[in-house]
Formats: structure tokens, sequence, C-alpha cells
């Protein structure tokens, strides 16, 4: 089985015993259902891609797509200092801040040296988001060739994945956030199928070795005049 932990709104009624939310004063309490959505068909994703998944939820958004790094940082740490024995193998997170903030980094070292992976949300183009452009971070986005069962390698750890959700759509819910979820999934199916990697670069090969479309979608020039 794979342990899966979701950094998001939340999840469905049947994930929230256990799940546990984060609030800006830096305080938790018991987790509330998922007002957004998007929490929950993150979950979905995941677990249609390896359905004997346990997913556990960090819930770090209220009634808005907004959160803060503080918030992200408590979240990680947790899933990071929880008993061994109840540790899950990797933290998904379909979100990305703009910014580099210290506390996101050092919680994102933090839950990597408890044997965490971690997968998150990378636009396909643009600036790089935070944590995913993080070392030993695994970034994934949407990449519209791939169909369900396949990937795309995109960069040294940028994977693309599957995005075009036939669930119902959530505020916020876009590319990157879907292709992260589904490339969660690969990988839980990967560590239910073969076991946890040993380490971070484990699981980029893993990965790796499994993809269908090697560097970014080649998009033909317009013809030029003549």
């Amino acid at each position: 089985m794979a342990r899966v932990g979701v950094i998001d709104s939340g999840g469905p009624a049947e994930d929230l015993a256990q799940a546990r939310a984060f609030l800006p004063d830096g305080t938790s309490c018991p987790a509330w259902p998922d007002r957004l959505g998007h929490g929950a068909v993150v979950a979905e994703i995941i677990r249609r891609g390896c359905p004997e998944a346990a997913i556990l939820h960090g819930q770090v958004f209220d009634d808005q797509p907004l959160t803060s790094a503080l918030r992200i940082s408590a979240a990680l740490r947790w899933f990071a200092q929880r008993p061994r024995a109840e540790r899950v193998d990797m933290v998904c997170l379909s979100l990305g801040l703009a910014a580099d903030r210290t506390p996101l980094r050092a919680a994102c070292a933090f839950a990597r040296k408890a044997g965490i992976l971690i997968v998150a949300a990378h636009p396909a183009r643009g600036a790089p988001c935070y944590p995913a452009a993080y070392p030993e971070v695994i970034a994934g986005t949407g990449d519209a060739r791939c169909a369900w069962d396949e990937t795309s390698r995109l960069g040294p750890a940028l994977f693309g994945a599957w995005c075009d959700s036939p669930e119902r759509r959530a505020q916020g819910l876009g590319g990157a956030s879907l292709g992260a979820a589904r490339l969660a999934g690969h990988l839980a199916q990967e560590i239910r199928t073969n076991g946890r990697p040993a380490d971070f670069a484990e699981a980029v090969e893993r990965l790796a070795a499994r993809v269908s479309h090697h560097g970014p979608e080649r998009r033909r020039a317009p013809d030029s005049a003549s």
C-alpha cells in the first residue's frame, strides 16, 4: 500500500477522520469539509491512478484559493513528524507559491530528511514556483500529449502527465494541478507495486523509466509568407 499526504483544501468526507487543518495563526485543528473542492479532486485523481492508496489530508485553504508558506510548512512538518509506522511515503502539493520562502524551503528539507517524497505543481511555462523549484522536489505539470497512463520528462526532475480531468472542475484547478495529482498517482502505483524508492534519485529514475514523451512538445512554426 502507498501512503499519500495531500496538502490542499481538504478532501471528501470519508477522509476527514484523521485530517488536520493548519490555520493562519500557526495553530491547527480537525479539518472541515472541503469548501473549494480542489483537494477532493486531487485525491480523486490519485485514487483513480492507485485505488489502494491511503490518503491523509493537510488542509491549508479556507474559502478562497489563497494560502501561505507558513501554513504549508506546518502541514509538511506535521506529515514528517508522524510516527514512522504512520508516516506517508510522499506528499502531493497541487499548488505553488510565486516566491521562495525560508520556512517553506526548510520544511521541504525536513520532510525529505524524514524520507518523504514531495511532488509539487509546476507551471508548464513561465517562472518557476515553490516548492516545485526546490532541490529534491519532483515537479509535475500538465502535458496535453499524455493519455491517462502516459507521462513525459521535461527536465531533470520535471514530469508532465494527463491533465484533462473528466471529474467536476474546482476553483483554481488547472493543468499543473491536475498534472501533479496524476504524477502522484503514477508514483503511488509504483510504490504499491515495487516498494518505496530508497531516495529521491531512485524515485526520479523510476519515473524516467516509464515516460512516453521526452522533452517539451515541439510546436511547428507558422508558414512564412512567400
